[in-house]
């Protein structure tokens, strides 16, 4: 196969340190709702002034979870999974759990139509097809809440905790599942219904709690619940209040907790050689588009796979794929795949430390397109966290700031980390602790003003300072105050939206 030395060395958008960038982007979420009669029992007033179960208010919300997801994530997957149930339907026949489904899908799946409007009946079969009831009760070893978190583990196997994000999101009202029981039995369900959790957390699925709690009844979260999804000291006395206005705020905390900053990427950062420390970086603002579009099979309404073959022209038969060559002084030079990423590969580490200048160096203009939030992790290298630390605390009190080189071969360009303090604002953190990587423009990106003129020989013309006046006053007239764009959504984003229901 003859190559274009253009098609060669081009800055193509396949390069293979990308799959990981697409693929960490990934997400498996479990919602795991309470179905005991309290969930049903008690009522408060919604959103339409209208008294409201919380029960209705966490299928409310999944069902607005899911019809932004089918539109926005298309390639996450979730289920749904209820506990605390008469009927019992999961992979482990489990009593008191029953994973609502579809035909003709998994139950971790990607969020389909017949899914979402199934579930939109759900509070109207609900009691007939799956029932409630206590699956926690005194005089019985039965652990519904156990075996939930045991359903959701198992649903949860599926892919790599490396390429994909789990989470298991936890809707209830009850503070003390345990609560009926007492004594040992009491000691002994606890403990393994913590260590259910621990061994899910190994496995790198996090475990969030939504409390459905009543205005007239705050949720105490100290009673079990801070044990089980790890909830300790300035933690603790923050999550209460990060909660929101209990079940009027519903809708806006599953979105919030949904659109979680997601690890975009994992990258190696080279300080010095042989020492190298991993760190996640986070996409903080990112542009609203439509999503791409997917081809279905008009009859079975699948998504169809593209695939490509090579056939011989002369005899139709199958090609298999050759190794790529490029002439050069009357001979083939052969390639392989390995060899031409090799060839396009600039440097072996992700992002490499190049030096350190002052902040009064880099300039508001320097900063071209939005930054990325960069942050440790240990989850790879062991001890990322302390190095970062150290380089991030000696940035601050020296006043510097980092230049380091990001080597992709689609992209390669010097970038500027900035150490960011951590701000606190009436016990809440504002803005976390860690570095913005600021891409640096090139030298042809930072052009100076030029003035063109057709005719040499004629004067410029030149504003005079009445002029000048009259244009300041017009531009102060027509100055919006306390505008913000986040005041208007975007029309067109909008109109795609409402298309996507139908």
């Amino acid at each position: 196969m003859d190559l274009d030395p253009d098609d060669i060395f081009k800055d193509d958008e396949d390069d293979p340190d990308n799959d990981l960038e697409r693929a960490s982007t990934k997400e498996f979420v479990v919602y795991l709702v309470d179905a005991s009669p309290k969930m049903f029992s008690t009522t408060f007033q919604g959103e339409d002034q209208k008294d409201e179960t919380p029960f209705h208010a966490a299928v409310s919300c999944i069902s607005q979870s899911l019809k932004t997801q089918i539109i926005n994530n298309s390639n996450d997957e979730v289920a749904i999974c209820f506990f605390n149930t008469r009927e019992k339907k999961n992979l482990q026949d489990l009593n008191g759990v029953f994973v609502f489904n579809v035909a003709e899908r998994e139950y971790l799946d990607r969020p389909t139509a017949r899914l979402i409007k199934e579930f939109d009946r759900i509070e109207e079969l609900f009691m007939k097809e799956i029932g409630s009831q206590y699956g926690i009760m005194s005089g019985s070893r039965e652990n519904s809440l156990y075996n939930a978190l045991w359903a959701a583990q198992a649903l949860l196997r599926k892919g790599s905790a490396k390429t994909a994000d789990k989470r298991i999101l936890l809707f209830t009202n009850e503070d003390d599942p345990f609560g009926s029981i007492t004594g040992a039995t009491k000691m002994d369900m606890t403990r393994t219904t913590l260590q259910r959790a621990k061994d899910a957390q190994d496995l790198g699925i996090s475990i969030e709690l939504l409390p459905l709690s009543c205005p007239d009844e705050e949720f105490n979260v100290s009673a079990f619940y801070a044990d089980l999804i790890g909830l300790e000291g300035d933690d603790l006395a923050l999550f209460m209040p990060s909660v929101g206005d209990k079940l009027t705020d519903m809708k806006n905390q599953l979105r919030k907790r949904m659109f979680k900053k997601r690890v975009v990427r994992r990258i190696t950062f080279s300080i010095v050689k042989g020492l190298s420390i991993e760190l996640n970086t986070y996409a903080l603002i990112r542009p609203t588009v439509p999503g791409t579009i997917t081809w279905l099979d008009s009859i079975t309404n699948l998504p169809l796979k593209t695939e490509r073959s090579f056939i011989c022209a002369d005899t139709g038969a199958l090609v298999q794929p050759t190794k790529r060559f490029h002439p050069y002084k009357n001979k083939n030079v052969k390639f392989t795949t390995e060899e031409l990423s090799e060839v396009k590969r600039i440097s072996t580490g992700h992002l490499r430390l190049l030096g350190f200048k002052p902040l009064s160096c880099l300039k508001d203009y320097h900063n071209l397109r939005p930054s990325t939030f960069v942050f440790p992790t240990d989850k790879e290298v062991v001890g990322s966290t302390c190095i970062f630390i150290a380089l991030h605390r000696s940035m601050l009190r020296l006043k510097r700031f980092a230049v380091a080189f990001y080597g992709g071969s689609a992209h390669p360009q010097l970038v500027a980390l900035v150490a960011q303090d951590e701000i606190i604002a009436g016990g809440v953190q504002v803005e976390p602790p860690g570095m913005h990587m600021i891409y640096l423009p090139y030298s042809d990106d930072i052009r100076h003003i030029e003035e063109l003129h057709s005719d040499i020989t004629v004067p410029t013309p030149r504003a005079t300072d009445d002029q000048i006046k009259k244009a300041t006053a017009l531009m102060r007239r027509i100055d919006l105050k306390d505008f913000s764009v986040c005041q208007f959504a975007n029309p067109d984003i909008l109109c795609y939206l409402h298309l996507g229901q139908f």
